[in-house]
């Protein structure tokens, strides 16, 4: 593995973030724009949680947690970095601070056209449920 610095994600580094998923992640969100990820970051401030290697920004994963619920979003590698242990370490932490707050179980949300991210899902000790289905309504 390539030496990683696993941190969160502070509120002024937003665009930055932004920017690296453009680059790394694929599809996009209501959510994703400097408001929603400073209000991310503002109410829990563990929740985005990146990877460094050499001072750049080469892996992200959001590991939200509200009391009941450890849900995983946004986990993306640079490309040029796959396959190095980079989402690996991320959720690593992840489950880590699942762990820690009580949490029982991870739920990933995963694009169903995405088989690069499903196979790195499985890969992980994750499975798919097909008997739910996510419901969504926009506020805006």
């Amino acid at each position: 593995m390539i030496d990683l610095h696993i941190r969160p994600a502070v509120a002024d580094e937003a665009e930055t973030v932004l920017a690296f998923w453009k680059e790394a992640a694929e599809g996009t969100s209501i959510t994703d724009d400097v408001d929603g990820l400073t209000r991310l970051i503002e109410r829990d401030p563990e929740a985005l949680i990146l990877a460094e290697s050499g001072g750049l920004l080469v892996g992200s994963v959001i590991a939200g947690y509200d009391g009941w619920r450890c849900s995983l979003y946004r986990l993306a590698v640079l490309p040029s970095r796959r396959r190095q242990g980079i989402s690996t370490a991320l959720l690593d932490a992840a489950e880590r601070r699942f762990l820690a707050a009580g949490g029982r179980r991870g739920d990933a949300m995963v694009l169903e056209a995405n088989e690069r991210a499903q196979h790195a899902w499985a890969a992980a000790g994750y499975h798919r449920e097909d008997h739910w289905r996510r419901w969504v309504k926009p506020f805006a």
